[in-house]
């Protein structure tokens, strides 16, 4: 697919009366439960470990686990060429869907059972458990996505799809279940999130049909994974396609998906401890993020879901890129605010719309960046770029907001934080600015 495509059809009466195709039902519930793990293994289980004494260097170094996510392109490979074994009789992409979603649900039933305070090593362990299967389940979910849209039109309207059911589960799990765990706890808390896995479950098995792109001839053609030549095809192939399809490009593609979503990574473990010391009751920030959060996020989505149809993946991308980093000053704003509840609403709604609209415009940028053979695969290193970086550095945020506070108040620390992380966005504005410059040149070409 052409990184530039801009579908013919893009009237918004049109992307709205498309949003009830059943492959966008499909796509919206295994949307949700590609989400819902993302924050009970990070920003949400700080939230947990914090509430039991856990120091913010130690929640840092715990979100680490999340680099499972960001390595996922290690076995992408044998996602893309392998079949499970039992589960493989319903459909190749579908049987990898039940499996990982299992052991999703495994890994947070366990962390209900074990909780912090039964040892941060063990709690840990089971949160890289889940964090690697659910990696897993994003993996098969996003070739699926990509591989079952007939066009390119289909595939924004997918990504926007798959960003509602995603922005939805992170809610839920970064929203509601504060709200739940203030009147039952947070092992029963966990326990219902492991309910709610059977959202995917159910789609995986009744709704999600094996997209027919994975028996076309030149995926039907690649070696066996165990032979020579289809290691080496499972390996270098996805890299040598990449690179042949796009050219001198390739690498500023590359550059600016590492960076486009680092203000956030970095941000993010340090966002629900600082609402606790702060002072910012926990039913309070669920009641507004699954009331005002929702509703800017969904709008947000819905914003460059239309954006990425009218005006393309590329101007949507550069739009994302100024308001994703812009909306993390308004957290500097709610801390010199003293916790205000008013400004703290209006914070959650500026970065509910931002984190929307940003994510969904890098989803579909990078959908569209693949090749069909290599679908996993590729995905999976373009999501390993975009989050290696910030997954890496976000092991850090407590140190650095420790630091920061030395010879300042806590608060103080936490302010300069956050304004720190949004001028982390620069270069990726830089970098998308230099990429419309390709479609521009790009534009001509394909007139001629």
């Amino acid at each position: 697919m052409s990184a530039d495509a801009k579908p013919a059809k893009n009237t918004t009466r049109h992307v709205l009366r498309a949003l009830r195709r059943p492959k966008v039902l499909a796509m919206l519930l295994l949307g949700f439960s590609s989400g819902l793990p993302l924050y009970l293994v990070g920003n949400t289980m700080g939230y947990w470990m914090r509430e039991n004494g856990s120091e913010l260097s130690a929640i840092g170094f715990l979100s680490w686990v999340g680099l499972a996510y960001t390595l996922k392109f290690l076995w992408a490979p044998i996602i893309d060429k392998t079949d499970v074994p039992l589960l493989g009789r319903l459909g190749h992409r579908r049987g990898w869907m039940l499996l990982s979603q299992l052991v999703v649900a495994l890994g947070l039933a366990g962390m209900a059972i074990v909780q912090p305070q039964g040892g941060l090593v063990m709690f840990g362990a089971l949160a890289l458990v889940a964090a690697f299967a659910s990696a897993t389940q994003d993996i098969v979910i996003d070739a699926w996505r990509i591989e079952i849209a007939d066009d390119a039109e289909e595939l924004g309207l997918l990504t926007s799809g798959t960003q509602f059911g995603y922005r939805t589960a992170l809610l839920v799990t970064d929203a509601l279940i504060l709200i739940l765990a203030t009147y039952v706890g947070w092992a029963l808390s966990y326990w219902a999130m492991v309910a709610l896995m059977g959202v995917g479950l159910f789609a995986a098995l009744f709704l999600a049909r094996e997209p027919a792109a994975s028996q076309r001839p030149e995926v039907a053609s690649h070696a066996p994974l165990w032979t020579a030549s289809g290691l080496w095809d499972a390996i270098a192939g996805p890299f040598l396609a990449f690179f042949r399809t796009h050219g001198k490009w390739a690498l500023l593609m590359l550059a600016a998906i590492s960076l486009y979503r680092l203000p956030d990574f970095v941000m993010g473990p340090m966002n629900n401890p600082f609402y606790a010391d702060i002072g910012i009751d926990k039913a309070f920030v669920g009641e507004v993020r699954a009331s005002v959060g929702l509703v800017a996020s969904l709008l947000g989505i819905a914003a460059a879901g239309v954006s990425a149809v009218r005006f393309g993946f590329v101007p949507t991308l550069l739009a994302g890129a100024i308001l994703g980093p812009g909306s993390n000053a308004a957290f500097t704003w709610v801390a010199y605010a003293g916790g205000d509840h008013a400004v703290f609403v209006a914070a959650m709604a500026i970065d509910g719309f931002a984190t929307g609209f940003a994510g969904t415009a890098l989803v579909a940028y990078m959908s569209s960046l693949t090749s069909i053979g290599y679908t996993a695969t590729q995905y999976a290193l373009l999501s390993s770029f975009y989050a290696l970086l910030g997954k890496l550095l976000k092991g850090l945020s407590g140190v650095a907001v420790e630091q920061l506070a030395v010879g300042r108040t806590l608060i103080d620390g936490y302010a300069l934080f956050f304004l720190g992380t949004a001028l982390a966005g620069l270069p990726a504005l830089l970098l998308c600015l230099w990429l419309s410059r390709r479609v521009r040149i790009a534009a001509p070409a394909q007139a001629g």
